[in-house]
């Protein structure tokens, strides 16, 4: 169960960081508010993930699935570069989270 949290926690990830580049510096208001509730759930259930989880496999798992999710979104919705350099980058940060999930241990 805490490594569920970690999963959506990283997916909340993506979601305040494409609200923080759309919020325009905090200029705009609703992808402002959103960034704001997408970080407060993302921080919320990391924390309570990491009552459970060992704090460098699962903070790793977290930033890693915020940072390959928010690449992915900006190449797919946001018109960012594709390379293939890129794309294997992506794929080493994912194959990377896989380990460290795997590795991971709850208390």
């Amino acid at each position: 169960m805490a490594w569920l949290l970690v999963v959506v926690a990283g997916l909340l990830e993506t979601g305040f960081a494409v609200c923080l580049k759309l919020s325009h510096g905090f200029t705009r208001l609703w992808p402002t508010v959103a960034f704001a509730c997408f970080a407060l759930g993302s921080f919320g259930l990391l924390t309570l993930a990491l009552k459970k989880l060992d704090v460098g496999p699962a903070y790793a798992v977290w930033t890693g699935i915020g940072a390959a999710g928010t690449a992915i979104y900006g190449m797919v919705f946001l018109g960012d570069l594709v390379s293939t350099l890129k794309l294997v980058s992506i794929s080493l940060v994912i194959l990377g989270v896989i380990g460290l999930q795997l590795s991971g241990s709850a208390h």
